[in-house]
Parts: structure tokens; C-alpha cells; sequence
């Protein structure tokens, strides 16, 4: 749960933003049609979706890492088809493994995605591949087809493996999640590798990133397999195909051909350097769980959930849910209005509704105001009764709303959910550093350093063997080797 968040609302305001994208003229027609000075329609249109992008999502707040990956994509853009675009390049606060681009220059990475690059060449070929995109006009091309609607949600699934936000069957939302097509993709990588060897860079770094990220690809499909959830994974067939794809292959060949004779190393050193102290997991502005136990340290409180339930941390709401699935409660934040009561506040907010139980109550010297709503629409897309509590902190209403896929097992869970409710407090001095998120460190393997033993204290709580080898490229039984630079966490 980011710090501010906007409404989900708000998506269908992004959508409407991009449909003002329309017309069939390429950008480099129309750029010839416009003063110099003057914007063209397509960077009009995605400085707007980066707005609506920004608020639903969030960035990284890393001046040092944003100036260096923005330098990176920069040198990759100059050597593009379109070095004359306003280019962007944005780290976006998340720990999925992904990367997209809009248009007019607009790239997104997530914080997530670098920890699992090697060095610096393995970057430039995730954001070369991006830039791709935009030179090629792909995502321009769904969106003169009429197919740009579905971009708002779309964005938000991808970052937030919650594809259920986002409009499937359209061709925007689908391009963005699952690429565009083998031969759109291949074209990016093309264009990335050429990018990659223009700039500098090893064009060999494109084959080695999508073996990186096939490998993460195989580890959380499985995972997600085991866990029973949809898998959170990096769009396009540029991590799906395999490394050994001849047409890849011979794409980064014809890249090698056109290389500067200056070519830069890898730049690990730097890279590495870089992204060390890179949070692991949700970031401080998201707040980390700690068992079932919530932190928010930015907002400067905690809540315990219900021992035993899985806890997501989505960005407007944080959820804890059974095993099963069958039960779920959900924390998110509201603006009151000044001198509005809790009780006036829950009240207005259901309105219309029939309330039972409605009684005050307090939290930890926290005023709360909680009732049963008969017949709302639940989580699972049907409707029932549900226990919705409030409780204001800091200027904010803290809204919980607890309910079963069974309307008649609500009776059975809701003292569970009611005490959870009640657990909720602010934080306490010494637990401020139990709010701090884990973090990527870089320490140098001896000849006894092992992938076991690093596992062994490290904080990651599952298989934190496999995720320390995807980190170092050493997946799936590969030892690190003396003196070699790699991450921990820490």
C-alpha cells in the first residue's frame, strides 16, 4: 500500500486520456507537419498516461539510481530511430520482474527487474528492447487500430499481477501484457541489439538477459504453482522464447556488425554498486509484513492480521486472505472530511445500506466505528454481507472491510476479523527498523561461500537458495566462485 494512492477509479480517466491518441499519421509525419517547438499529439498523449501511470503505480525514490538508468536509456535513445523524442525513463516501485513501454519516449523498468541483471549491458538490453517498441511505433499501431482503451488497466495488471483489473480482450491491454506478437518482439530485440552495439555495449548482453529472465520465468511459474496463484511474470516472448532462438541469434549477430570501435565493458563494478541498499520485496513507501504482522513506517503504523492468512501488499489496499481463499480482509486509506465523526464517515460512505451491529469501539486509544453491511459486493464478484471498521490516524481514515465468498460463514470468521481489526495501532519507537524493507547487499564470495550457507541467514523466508541464485546468474545449482561480486540480502 503505496503511501498516496489514487482510486482505481481513476483508471477509466486514464483511458480517456489515451483515446485522444487518434488519427493514423506516423510520428515522424507529423512531426514534420509541426513547428519544431510545438509537441506532437503522441507526446502530448503519453506525458498524460505518465501522469495517470505515476499516481496508480508509484516510483522509486532513488535520485542516484533514477539519474543513472536514466543516463543508460538516454545513450541507447541517441542511436535510435527517434533520438529526437523527450525520452523518459522511469524506475516504477514494485518487486514484480517487469518492464513496458507507451509511447513519445515513455519507458517504465520496475525496481523489482534489477536485481536480476548482471550489470550494466544487461540493463541497456531490457530498456534498448523497450525503446524498440516506441521507435517501431507498436503500442501507436494497436492505438490507430482503435485498441487503446484498455492501457490504463492493463499497466496497472502487469505491475501488480492482478490481471483481473485489466480489459483482456482488448488488443492494447493484451500487446502490453503478453507483447506483441513473435514478430513485433523479435523486432524489438533487433532493434535493442542494434541499439546495444551502437552505444557500446556488447549485443550478446540481449541473449544473455532473456536467459536471466527465462530462468526467473521457470522458478515463478513453479512457485506460483506450489502457492496456488497466478504467476507474476515479464511480458512478451522476449523472455519467453528461448535463448538458443536462431532468429535471436542471428538478429544479435547482425547487431555485432555494426559496433563502435569504442565498445564499453560490461560496466559490472558500476552497476553493482548502483543497486546495492535496493530494497527486496515491498519498499519502506509500501510498507512490509512480517509474518502476519503489517508495518507501514512511512505512515507510521501496524496491524496484525490473522495467523496463518497470506498477506498481499497491493498499491491501493492491502489484503490478508485464508489459504482457501474463502475468507478475506482489506485495509485501505480514505481522506475524511474535517470534523466528521468515524461513525459519520462509515455511515455516509454506506449509504443506503442496511447496518447491523454498528457499535464505536477503540484501537489501542485510536477511535473506530465498525458494522455489519448487509448485501455488498464482495471480493469474489457476488454479493453478501461484510464487516467494514474504521479507525482514524494521522488525518486519515483507515477503512477495514472483512468478508467470506459465503455469505452465511461471515457469522463464523468475523470475531477472527474483528479482533484483527482491533490490533491496529501506531508504531512504536523500536519498531520503526522491523518497518525497514530488506535490501540488496554486495560482498565478495571466499573459497568457503556457498549458495546453502548464504541461504541460511538470509531474511528471504521461501526458497531462498533458488532466489539467491536467480539474483547471481548461478540458477538453478550453480556455487559462486572466489573473489566473485555477489548479492545477498540483507
Amino acid at each position: 500500500m503505496h503511501r498516496f494512492h489514487g482510486k482505481l477509479a481513476s483508471l477509466v480517466a486514464f483511458a480517456a486520456l489515451a483515446a485522444i491518441a487518434g488519427g493514423s499519421v506516423s510520428g515522424a509525419e507529423e512531426a514534420k507537419e509541426e513547428k519544431p517547438q510545438k509537441e506532437s499529439k503522441e507526446v502530448r498523449t503519453a506525458k498524460q498516461m505518465n501522469i495517470q501511470i505515476l499516481q496508480q503505480m508509484g516510483v522509486h525514490q532513488n535520485l542516484e539510481l533514477e539519474d543513472y538508468v536514466q543516463r543508460v536509456g538516454e545513450k541507447l535513445a541517441a542511436v535510435s530511430e527517434r533520438p529526437e523524442l523527450p525520452w523518459k525513463f522511469t524506475i516504477i516501485d514494485t518487486d514484480d520482474v517487469n518492464a513496458f513501454a507507451t509511447m513519445g519516449g515513455y519507458v517504465y523498468i520496475s525496481r523489482g527487474i534489477l536485481p536480476y541483471f548482471q550489470n550494466e549491458a544487461e540493463l541497456a538490453a531490457v530498456l534498448g528492447h523497450e525503446i524498440g517498441h516506441i521507435a517501431a511505433e507498436h503500442l501507436k499501431k494497436q492505438q490507430q487500430k482503435g485498441m487503446l482503451s484498455g492501457l490504463a488497466s492493463a499497466a496497472t495488471a502487469i505491475f501488480t499481477g492482478q490481471p483481473a483489473l485489466a480489459d483482456l480482450t482488448n488488443m492494447a491491454g493484451l500487446a502490453i501484457i503478453k507483447g506483441y506478437g513473435r514478430e513485433a518482439e523479435l523486432e524489438a530485440d533487433r532493434l535493442g541489439a542494434r541499439y546495444l552495439a551502437k552505444a557500446g555495449y556488447d549485443p550478446e548482453a540481449m541473449i544473455h538477459v532473456i536467459s536471466t529472465l527465462k530462468d526467473q520465468d521457470t522458478f515463478e511459474r513453479e512457485r506460483a504453482r506450489l502457492e496456488n496463484r497466478d504467476p507474476h511474470i515479464y511480458h512478451g516472448v522476449f523472455s519467453s522464447h528461448p535463448d538458443n532462438d536462431k532468429r535471436l541469434h542471428e538478429v544479435v549477430e547482425a547487431a555485432g556488425k555494426v559496433a563502435t570501435a569504442d565498445q564499453h565493458p560490461d560496466n559490472r563494478d558500476v552497476y553493482l554498486n548502483r543497486i546495492s541498499g535496493l530494497p527486496v520485496g515491498p519498499s519502506r513507501a509500501q510498507g512490509v509484513t512480517r509474518g502476519s504482522r503489517f508495518y507501514h513506517a512511512d505512515m507510521g503504523f501496524t496491524v496484525a492480521f490473522p495467523t496463518g492468512w497470506m498477506v498481499q501488499n497491493q498499491p491501493t489496499k492491502v489484503v490478508a486472505a485464508t489459504p482457501q481463499k474463502d475468507a478475506a480482509l482489506q485495509l485501505y486509506t480514505m481522506a475524511p472530511p474535517q470534523g466528521m465523526s468515524p461513525e459519520q464517515f462509515l455511515t455516509r460512505n454506506l449509504q443506503g445500506t442496511r447496518l447491523e451491529k454498528a457499535e464505536p469501539f477503540e484501537a489501542n486509544g485510536l477511535k473506530g466505528y465498525t458494522a455489519i453491511a448487509q448485501n455488498v459486493a464482495l471480493p469474489w464478484g457476488n454479493r453478501g454481507p461484510a464487516r467494514y471498521a474504521v479507525v482514524y490516524f494521522n488525518n486519515l481514515a483507515f477503512v477495514f472491510m472483512g468478508a467470506t465468498r459465503t455469505g452465511s460463514a461471515l457469522s463464523a470468521s468475523d470475531p477472527l476479523m474483528l479482533s484483527s481489526i482491533k490490533t491496529f495501532r501506531r508504531l512504536r519507537d523500536r519498531e520503526f527498523e522491523t518497518a525497514e524493507p530488506d535490501r540488496i547487499r554486495v560482498v565478495k564470495a571466499t573459497s568457503q561461500t556457498t549458495i546453502a550457507a548464504l541461504a541460511k541467514t538470509s531474511p528471504i523466508k521461501k526458497y531462498p537458495a533458488e532466489q539467491l541464485r536467480l539474483l547471481n546468474d548461478l540458477y538453478p545449482d550453480k556455487e559462486p566462485t572466489a573473489g566473485q561480486s555477489i548479492k545477498i540480502v540483507q
